[in-house]
């Protein structure tokens, strides 16, 4: 083989934006985004697509318990692959790349090699996770977090949606209820290329980034207790408002990530309230708190202060107040070795090499704790992503699926 065909490898852009572009018709949204939740029908025709395209790649198509799909290229070694990928399932109205970007820039990986007629030692594995978004079916990563071990199938096949649909029943409906011995791991190398879904890579100008770990996440859900009762008649120093009490600790929630430090972050995404009539005080009010850090002792210290502000806010306005902390992903530094070959793949291709850390979750998150683990980001234009307006622009995607490439062949040996 002339060596030149590795060094100066590099995929197929073109096919890339061609395929994302394909994919971003499943659950198209009017606003120009993507609604593709866990094991909906979008999901099932969007896997139906991906597994058509592994096939014709000459890939073994496989999918697990759990339907975590994956499509495997032997190496000259029979011994784990080494697994490239990310998510296909979305957020209500999200973006066309979150997720499926790193899939199908791994697919385009095992293509190239495929076009330049490189082998590579150890297999490599293009993996689908499934549930990465946890918006359906919560927490988030439930199922790359039951490949390594985190999550037993019978509480992943036990979670129900919103709407009383249970994860086992939709997964068998839409066809991808499959074996226990399809797990995509063991994994001698993990690698996913995703959206950076944050602002730093375009405030500095650069169209990749080198991804060092994720931060440690940790949900809660607080419900407040109140009294209902009619909007009029009720003077406001007699009232037990539970919304008002809500909105108090809400902004207080902002204060603890403000005051913290400039890395620590905290959002309040969900609200509910009952019974949520415009004439009558609420008497229910239950929302989530979100916390982020890299630092797992400021996540603790972050928790114990809502705790304190709950009970302060509650006895004060003459509420009730529980805090039911639900989910906890902690902070994960991604493996030396693999980050080396990122890096690698950076400088062989002349690109600025930055590092930073995600500040949102990803499979790798879990994968890592099984087998030596990185990530690349791609810029994302304005910071966005989780909404129908998130872009990465078709230079940047080439020069993340390049690193990818680059970096594959680095682990996986060509």
């Amino acid at each position: 083989m002339n060596p030149s065909l590795v060094t100066d490898a590099r995929v197929n852009a073109g096919r890339l934006m061609a395929r994302l572009a394909a994919m971003a018709e499943i659950g198209v949204t009017p606003g120009g985004g993507v609604t593709r939740l866990a094991l909906s029908d979008e999901d099932r025709d969007a896997r139906d697509l991906l597994s058509a395209w592994m096939r014709e790649a000459g890939l073994e198509v496989r999918f697990d318990d759990v339907g975590n799909l994956s499509g495997h290229r032997p190496g000259r070694r029979f011994a784990p692959p080494v697994l490239i990928g990310s998510h296909l399932d979305t957020v209500d109205k999200g973006g066309r790349f979150d997720g499926v970007l790193g899939v199908l820039a791994a697919l385009e990986v095992v293509e190239t090699l495929n076009d330049l007629g490189i082998a590579t030692d150890l297999p490599i594995a293009v993996v689908n996770w499934t549930n990465e978004e946890g918006v359906r079916f919560e927490p988030a990563m439930t199922c790359a977090g039951y490949a390594a071990g985190r999550f037993t199938r019978e509480e992943i096949y036990a979670k129900v949606d919103r709407t009383g649909h249970r994860f086992e029943d939709e997964l068998r409906r839409i066809g991808y209820l499959g074996e226990i011995g399809n797990r995509p791991l063991p994994a001698s190398a993990y690698l996913e290329l995703h959206i950076e879904q944050g602002p730093v890579l375009e405030a500095e100008g650069l169209p990749v980034g080198v991804v060092g770990g994720i931060v440690g996440i940790t949900w809660s859900e607080v419900t407040i207790t109140g009294q209902a009762d009619h909007a009029g008649p009720s003077p406001m120093h007699l009232r037990h408002d539970a919304l008002t009490a809500a909105a108090h600790i809400i902004a207080g929630v902002e204060r603890i990530a403000i005051e913290q430090d400039e890395t620590a972050v905290a959002t309040v995404g969900r609200l509910a309230i009952h019974p949520n009539v415009i004439n009558t005080q609420p008497g229910q009010a239950i929302f989530s708190v979100d916390f982020r850090h890299q630092d797992p002792a400021v996540l603790e210290r972050q928790y114990g202060r809502l705790e304190a502000l709950v009970d302060r806010v509650c006895a004060e306005r003459g509420v009730t107040g529980t805090v039911n902390r639900f989910w906890t992903s902690e902070p994960t530094p991604f493996d030396a070795g693999v980050l080396d070959a990122v890096r690698e793949a950076v400088n062989s291709l002349s690109l600025p090499n930055r590092e930073l850390w995600s500040g949102a979750g990803h499979d790798a998150k879990y994968v890592a704790e099984r087998c030596p683990s990185a990530m690349i980001f791609v810029r994302s234009q304005g910071g966005l992503s989780h909404c129908e307006t998130e872009l990465s622009l078709a230079e940047d995607i080439e020069a993340g699926a390049n690193v990818l490439l680059r970096a594959t062949l680095s682990l996986a040996g060509s």
